[in-house]
């Protein structure tokens, strides 16, 4: 279903099996984890996924594990699941980047909804890591230029704007192709709204 991996951590057996079994119903392979020391221990940052973790644990919570990846920056869809929601948890969740927050026992459909929003999410993210390594390669000037070029301006209207003649903008256009391995104008308009974190 997802050419992305799943976590699960959850200090209850029973959860866990019980969740990994639904899930594989689905065609979604679930990693699970008892602890999360454990999974902090043999996380591979090189293996990025999707996590599902339990609110409460002993020793370390979800929300401090959830804390703990972000200082490593690690920055993973985190789908929260709980059997003592409260709105203040909940509230809590949601500010610390939580993409979603489920109560037990957890609706098979409601967590594949979940999931694929979470991967959804996770495609948003590459995209925009993608889009800012290809942009980092262009001059500001090459940048500028791009960015008239994605709203649409001709090589004129961007020289006018820029004071500099139409020949040096053409000059930069093509500079920008070679860099980004493009002409085309549509791509530069889904670069540039994927670095500002609209696509």
């Amino acid at each position: 279903m997802s050419k992305y991996r799943v976590y699960l951590i959850d200090d209850d057996e029973a959860v866990r099996t019980a969740i990994a079994f639904l899930l594989g119903t689905y065609g979604i392979n679930v990693e699970t984890f008892g602890d999360p020391q454990t999974f902090l221990t043999h996380i591979d940052e090189e293996k990025p996924g999707c996590l599902i973790v339990d609110l409460r644990m002993p020793l370390v919570s979800g929300l401090q594990m959830h804390a703990k990846l972000a200082e490593r920056g690690i920055d993973w869809p985190t789908i929260m699941i709980t059997g003592h929601g409260d709105v203040a948890a909940c509230r809590r969740a949601f500010k610390a980047g939580i993409q979603d927050f489920l109560t037990k026992p957890v609706d098979g459909e409601v967590l594949v909804e979940a999931l694929q929003q979470a991967f959804a999410s996770f495609d948003a993210r590459l995209e925009k890591r993608e889009a800012r390594l290809q942009l980092a390669r262009l001059t500001e000037r090459e940048r500028e230029v791009l960015d008239m070029v994605a709203l649409g301006w001709a090589s004129k209207e961007i020289a006018a704007a820029l004071n500099i003649s139409a020949r040096t903008i053409d000059a930069h256009r093509a500079k920008i192709a070679e860099k980004l391995g493009t002409s085309s104008v549509a791509e530069f308009v889904r670069l540039t709204l994927a670095d500002k974190g609209s696509a």
